[in-house]
């Protein structure tokens, strides 16, 4: 059958795939569905038509599955934020679960059972970052709320159920002030125009919020009032922090931070641990979820006080910490100098000393330490960026042999690429998959190696 563009089928979900989308095929030929369920009938049009598959809209359910819902938000369908809404949440735990085992099976030799993904008790309003970009409706208003799918057009904003719901107020105060005082909205286009972006972290244990203000400019008119409406409306506000940011470009916040309140920071609590989170610093975005994580990965890895431990891409030292208090010393490893700079004050803020701290590039130090000073570690522990690890920082690690590995992963394709390439010396004894990001396809993953007893360090 020749697939046509713009035509009408009636299809078979034969599975779910990575990102959250029904699975068909008509005539062994691959269609993919957003928002249709494995085990459904449904009418569809196909919108794309490439050499290898397809692409269709949902236009109609005719036989429901046992486990669609009621999407619960009103820009759902139009928002990036979420994919999975119309799913059960049992059910989404059980698909990421399915697709870190696919790409076990496609990839490992050792076809180990991926464990059952680990859910959140209450999975709403878990985010303590929100990034809102600023935009003028077709009304000419201005607006706050979130990207629209793959585009940049700003979907206006009206109750997030995975935003901190705090955040999500002291934002839409500001937008009133913004309008109140006739500030101008920056344009994409031209260029023009001063508000970007409000950008919101919150600690969810200490209540605690950051504001950052994000501008093309350096001034906000009537600031002064502004810092004194917020900060006394919410008192929750410990910080607000003016960013600038006047480069053309899709990165929201810029390098400079002025502090127009506060000391700049928040603080939170994991576990037993007080961080300071900064503007520009990464702290995980579900904090509760990453609590489960970090203990998940720390008792896996049964460190001794005879340990030397590595933490590669340690960012502000969230799980050094967690690490050090079973180990003789660890060395963490993170390219963004502030974060560094948060993890030695977080280490003094905790009491902790047997913790040292490198800012640059994990390939670059994590060579030197291990080919210049001579640096071994018993047990490495890594949480890389999506693209996972480079090639020089694995033959490193391999040098070394580490009788552990603990490598957690925000892109399980990533990690299972990597795995691979460690498998001749290490035996991978646990994959889990953790929900940091409920109602999304996002899933974060925790895999443990041991090297192997046949292997000569």
């Amino acid at each position: 059958m020749n697939i046509q563009k713009n035509q009408e089928y009636i299809v078979e979900i034969i599975d779910n795939g990575y990102e959250g989308e029904g699975i068909a095929k008509i005539n062994n030929f691959t269609i993919f569905i957003p928002g249709a369920i494995k085990g459904e009938r449904v009418k569809i049009l196909i919108v794309k038509v490439l050499s290898s598959h397809a692409f269709g809209r949902l236009l109609e359910v005719i036989e429901k599955s046992d486990e669609r819902q009621e999407a619960d938000c009103s820009t759902y369908k139009r928002c990036g934020g979420c994919n999975l809404r119309h799913i059960k949440y049992e059910e989404t735990l059980k698909m990421k679960q399915n697709a870190v085992q696919s790409l076990v099976n496609k990839t490992l030799k050792n076809k180990i059972q991926v464990q059952k993904t680990v859910g959140m008790e209450n999975p709403f309003h878990y985010r303590n970052k929100a990034q809102y970009p600023l935009g003028i409706n077709k009304d000419g208003q201005p607006v706050i709320g979130v990207f629209a799918n793959r585009t940049h057009e700003v979907i206006q904003m009206e109750k997030c159920l995975i935003q901190n719901a705090k955040s999500e107020e002291i934002a839409k105060f500001i937008l009133e002030f913004i309008k109140r005082n006739n500030i101008s909205i920056y344009n994409e286009k031209t260029g023009k125009g001063l508000f970007r972006h409000i950008v919101m972290k919150a600690g969810i244990k200490t209540n605690q919020i950051m504001c950052v203000l994000v501008i093309n400019g350096k001034t906000i008119p009537k600031e002064t009032l502004l810092i004194e409406e917020l900060s006394t409306k919410f008192p929750e506000i410990k910080t607000i922090v003016k960013n600038i940011n006047m480069k053309n470009t899709n990165v929201i916040l810029g390098q400079e931070n002025i502090i127009l309140y506060g000391n700049g920071y928040i603080e939170d609590k994991l576990g037993e641990y007080t961080f300071r989170i900064l503007p520009l610093s990464f702290y995980q975005i579900n904090p509760i979820q990453a609590e489960k994580l970090y203990n998940l990965g720390v008792e896996m890895a049964q460190i001794s006080k005879e340990d030397t431990v590595f933490d590669l891409y340690c960012g502000i030292g969230t799980i050094s910490l967690f690490m050090a208090k079973y180990a003789k010393k660890v060395y963490g490893i993170e390219i963004v100098k502030e974060a560094v700079d948060a993890a030695n004050e977080n280490a003094l803020l905790n009491g902790v000393d047997n913790t040292e701290f490198y800012a640059g590039d994990v390939e670059v130090v994590l060579d030197d330490l291990i080919n210049n000073q001579g640096v071994k570690a018993d047990i490495v522990m890594f949480d890389p960026p999506r693209k996972g690890l480079d090639k020089n920082s694995i033959n490193n690690i391999l040098k070394i042999k580490p009788k552990k590995i603990v490598y957690i992963s925000c892109n399980p394709a990533t990690l299972v690429r990597d795995l691979a390439e460690f498998e001749e010396f290490y035996d991978i004894k646990t994959i889990i998959p953790v929900d940091m990001f409920p109602w999304t396809s996002h899933c974060e993953v925790v895999a443990v190696l041991n090297l192997k007893e046949s292997i000569d360090i």
